[in-house]
């Protein structure tokens, strides 16, 4: 059983570890090791996490099992326009196929009910997250050069429209 609940303060180390983790299974075989270990070891050390919780435009969420153990997060942006980005979406690999993901998504669109639609960027080779976003009614909108300091990959920016209240 899992909980989808807000993410906490001392959710910071477990989700920066399980971040790492799957940044580096995901990514090292698409941008290299080295790439892949820096830019997340700059981006997920529990330091950032907290500045990002703490920030009133970001909504993060976690899936605490049952043992207390964080099974995945999920975070999203609103900009000063009202555009949200879905940031961040990660499953422990045991969770794969196990609806977990969707479970995550579900809770960022329900924390963001009445706005016309919700936009990601995945990085082009990310063929998993891809097929995920697809089957959950995201599209590609655009292709551009790969944030996250990533020279030579592009990215997609995919966008779902949300149905409104």
């Amino acid at each position: 059983m899992v909980q989808i609940r807000a993410m906490a303060k001392n959710d910071l180390v477990e989700v920066s570890r399980l971040l790492g983790g799957s940044w580096r299974r995901t990514y090292s075989p698409i941008m290299g090791e080295e790439n892949t270990a820096r830019l997340s070891d700059e981006k997920h050390a529990p330091e950032k996490l907290a500045e990002e919780l703490a920030d009133h435009d970001k909504m993060s969420f976690v899936a605490e099992r049952t043992d207390g153990s964080i099974a995945g997060y999920a975070m999203a942006a609103m900009d000063k326009k009202g555009d949200v980005m879905l940031d961040r979406l990660h499953i422990e690999p045991q969770e794969f196929g196990s609806g977990l993901a969707v479970d995550l998504l579900h809770a960022v669109l329900a924390a963001h009910a009445g706005i016309p639609s919700i936009a990601l960027e995945v990085i082009d080779g990310n063929d998993r997250a891809i097929a995920f976003y697809r089957k959950h009614g995201f599209e590609i909108v655009e292709r551009r050069p790969a944030a996250h300091g990533v020279g030579g990959h592009a990215s997609l920016i995919m966008r779902r429209m949300l149905p409104m209240a």
